[in-house]
């Protein structure tokens, strides 16, 4: 079955707006995954400008300014919905998985 759009999030495009909870250009958006990850999640420059230009087209995030021919960008109210909404999927998995084990023991 096909995703609905925005339904889930990949673990790259919650990265991303997790990461642009504060203002960042791109390379800083990567630079702050790497360093939340401990480098476990890695966002190439192609993968990151593609998921810009997709999330400001949605309108979940917004381009701020442009300082030294850098695009700086920030979530929206819109985009801040979609990521609280992703976590508490990914909480509502991870207690399920928690019972299974529980049971299991």
């Amino acid at each position: 079955m096909a995703r609905k759009k925005l339904d889930t999030l990949t673990e790259q495009m919650f990265y991303v707006l997790l990461s642009l909870r504060q203002e960042r250009h791109g390379y800083g958006i990567m630079q702050d995954i790497a360093q939340l990850t401990d480098g476990r999640v890695n966002v190439g420059a192609g993968t990151l400008y593609a998921l810009l230009e997709r999330f400001e087209k949605d309108g979940l995030i917004a381009h701020t300014r442009v300082e030294e021919k850098r695009k700086y960008y920030q979530i929206t109210e819109e985009g801040d919905r979609v990521l609280q909404t992703e976590y508490e999927r990914i909480r509502r998995q991870a207690a399920d998985m928690e019972r299974v084990l529980r049971k299991e023991r």
